[in-house]
């Protein structure tokens, strides 16, 4: 079976050398564009499960099932590999493979695989898997206009500066962004892991440096390794908190922290601002934060960049109610708020 799973997703040809573990999922991964990694990346671990009957390493950073049920896992995806005909090619077909082969296992778990190679998280009638309750009444995998998506590692609380922005990091060595990681940065990683283990503090925070400075960071794995991670910056898309010096700022931004704090989040990136920073829709667990934050009176809904009725109806929810900022007479926007500071400067 060997070859035909890699050279169905990356194109290899019969005579090209397939090399073994991480070198061969990484150049794998880099020869292909980022939309087909995560597939390729699954071709190319099932691949190395069949030669050697290994599971990836870095699958343990993102479910807490034990090698044993993980080799589990890897024989029933290489069995439905094997039957599938033709192959998966697009990531919503290696999702629903995934879905599929391991529907008797826990959804945290199947969920945490999907993460790993970056794949949507398929909806399958009768299954626990499906998407967010804010997008599971439609049949796609993603809302309309998503660019990417984005599964964090825990939230630190010093990365929450207010009520509607918040500043993440993503595990760099999943398939999906390790792609798209430069090749300098990889190498000050693996100098960095061997300057510690050697107590090298000058050469550690050197590198620490240029590993920072290029927007990555070095945080601590589950298992207490550091590990390689993305930095990213994200305005909630739709909402706009009042500023921490307004009312209710600082109430605003002890509700995002409650909700976000040493917690994962799902994001779905639909562009970029004039800050540089990604514009998303964020959830946490089950709650969608955007919708959390209207309805606790504790963000408007700023209509001049999404027209979403929904986040309209939260925002009248709350009005009505006077909860948060609407028990003011008369609350002042905060967009307005800074427009009038930025006059005065």
């Amino acid at each position: 079976m060997g070859n035909c799973i890699l050279r169905a997703i990356c194109g290899k040809s019969s005579d090209e050398k397939i090399d073994s573990g991480a070198d061969q999922q990484s150049a794998g991964a880099n020869r292909i564009s980022a939309t087909a990694v995560g597939v390729s990346a699954l071709a190319a671990d099932l691949l190395h499960y069949d030669i050697t009957n290994q599971v990836p390493e870095g699958l343990s950073q993102h479910v807490t099932a034990s090698k044993k049920t993980q080799v589990n896992w890897y024989t029933k995806l290489l069995e439905a590999w094997r039957e599938a005909k033709p192959p998966p090619k697009t990531s919503e077909e290696a999702s629903k493979l995934i879905v599929d082969a391991l529907k008797r296992h826990q959804k945290a778990h199947v969920e945490g695989l999907l993460n790993y190679y970056g794949l949507p998280l398929a909806q399958q009638t009768g299954s626990e898997c499906a998407t967010h309750p804010h997008t599971a009444s439609t049949s796609k995998l993603k809302p309309d206009g998503v660019k990417y998506e984005l599964n964090t590692l825990p939230v630190d609380i010093k990365c929450i500066p207010d009520g509607d922005t918040i500043t993440v990091y993503v595990d760099a060595t999943i398939p999906h962004e390790s792609c798209k990681v430069p090749p300098e940065i990889k190498r000050a990683s693996k100098e960095y892991t061997k300057a510690c283990t050697a107590k090298n503090f000058q050469r550690v925070n050197n590198l620490r440096k240029t590993i920072t400075d290029a927007g990555y960071r070095m945080v601590a794995s589950q298992n207490g390794i550091e590990i390689l991670a993305k930095k990213y910056r994200i305005r909630f898309r739709g909402i706009d908190a009042p500023e921490s010096a307004m009312p209710y700022g600082k109430e605003a931004k002890e509700e995002l922290v409650k909700l976000v704090k040493d917690k994962i989040c799902k994001i779905y990136v639909f562009g970029d601002d004039r800050y540089g920073r990604c514009v998303g829709d964020v959830y946490c667990g089950k709650v969608f934060i955007q919708e959390h934050m209207l309805k606790k009176g504790l963000a408007w809904h700023y209509t001049a960049y999404d027209q979403r009725p929904e986040l309209e109806m939260w925002e009248k929810e709350a009005r009505r109610a006077r909860v948060g900022l609407w028990a003011q007479k008369d609350p002042e926007k905060p967009w307005e708020w800074r427009k009038e500071r930025r006059n005065k400067t």
